[in-house]
């Protein structure tokens, strides 16, 4: 409820939209598109309604309408964001891999420290120690440091634990810093993102191999939905299916919609991942398409459960055969439940042929 009442900040829905935060609020001074209210009459909050209000202005003003008129058709649109009577929570989410990375300030812990801004000049509020250090080597463009303290965190605190509380939290204030100072900092996100992918991806391959699950276990397929760059949190889900000797097969950022639908005719996938940032590039007929897309021999042919990834999601009862987990440690739950279940019914069968 708390979420729905305060809403997000300028900068969460700037990064949702992929805009400046400049940009949003020069929309709100030209065409009175801010959110419908400010909390202590001052600061900007953007309810879910404000969001979707601001997701359309985006959509018109990318389709050739002229922004005043696109402002005013959004503004009609506003209530139109509700589900089962109510509006959608878009609140500042959880750090996790199916959300925009975010700090936690209210959750401290044995392994948090204070406000974590001396010496790395970045917003980190409050998050775990390890993430101090994280943020000065960014800023430094320290690569060596960065490569070890990543190392570090992932054989001490495990990949859940490192990704939802020490990168993302890291990641999350870089970009902030970056929109906040003039587009400066840009290269310490991209430093930052290369070696956060460089570690995530050292994970999966030291992780075992599919052969350990099952020789012929089908894949879980990942991807990017068309027009969708954001592959991090992907990359965070890949390791941890391979540190669980799943087999997977990433496809990575802005898959077009016939190359996915091939790559699940040819692969037969238990189950595919698709990650959308907003809802922009959200696209539910591909994820039904999907989800009803049938393969295997005459009398046995199965199709993949598809795992909707990503806050473009939001706002939408999930259809038959399609899931939307609220983070890694749920997605990576769901996943290895299916091939629990496919061993248990493959031990089942051969008891039964004995």
């Amino acid at each position: 409820m708390h979420d729905i009442v305060h809403g997000i900040t300028t900068g969460a829905l700037a990064r949702r939209l992929g805009v400046s935060p400049t940009t949003v609020r020069s929309w709100d001074r030209r065409y009175g598109i801010g959110p419908a209210v400010r909390a202590d009459g001052q600061h900007r909050r953007w309810s879910p309604a404000d969001v979707a209000m601001l997701e359309e202005m985006c959509r018109l003003t990318a389709s050739g309408v002229p922004p005043a008129e696109a402002a005013r058709a959004a503004r009609e649109a506003r209530s139109a964001v509700v589900t089962d009577g109510g509006e959608v929570p878009v609140g500042d989410p959880p750090a996790g891999l199916f959300t925009e990375p975010v700090v936690s300030v209210e959750k401290p812990s044995s392994g948090r420290a204070g406000r974590a801004t001396a010496g790395s000049g970045l917003p980190l509020g409050d998050v775990r120690a390890e993430c101090r250090g994280l943020a000065r080597a960014a800023v430094r463009l320290d690569a060596p440091a960065l490569e070890g303290l990543l190392r570090a965190a992932l054989a001490e605190h495990g990949l859940v634990t490192a990704w939802e509380e020490i990168m993302a939290p890291t990641l999350h204030a870089v970009g902030r810093k970056w929109e906040s100072s003039g587009d400066r900092y840009v290269e310490v996100e991209h430093l930052l993102s290369w070696h956060i992918s460089t570690a995530l991806r050292r994970a999966a391959v030291s992780g075992p191999t599919s052969s350990d699950t099952s020789p012929a276990a089908p894949p879980v397929v990942l991807a990017c939905v068309p027009s969708e760059q954001h592959t991090l949190p992907l990359e965070a889900l890949a390791a941890g299916l391979t540190e669980r000797g799943l087999p997977t097969r990433m496809f990575g950022a802005a898959v077009p919609a016939e190359a996915l639908d091939a790559a699940v005719r040819r692969s037969g996938p238990a189950a595919v991942v698709l990650w959308s940032q907003a809802r922009s590039t959200a696209n539910h007929a591909l994820a039904r398409h999907l989800a009803g897309t049938a393969f295997g021999v005459r009398g046995a042919r199965t199709a993949p459960l598809v795992l909707l990834a990503g806050p473009g999601w939001l706002g939408r009862t999930p259809a038959p055969g399609v899931a939307r987990p609220t983070g890694l440690r749920e997605a990576l739950g769901v996943v290895s439940r299916l091939y629990g279940e496919a061993a248990g019914r493959e031990e089942r069968a051969g008891g039964t042929g004995a």
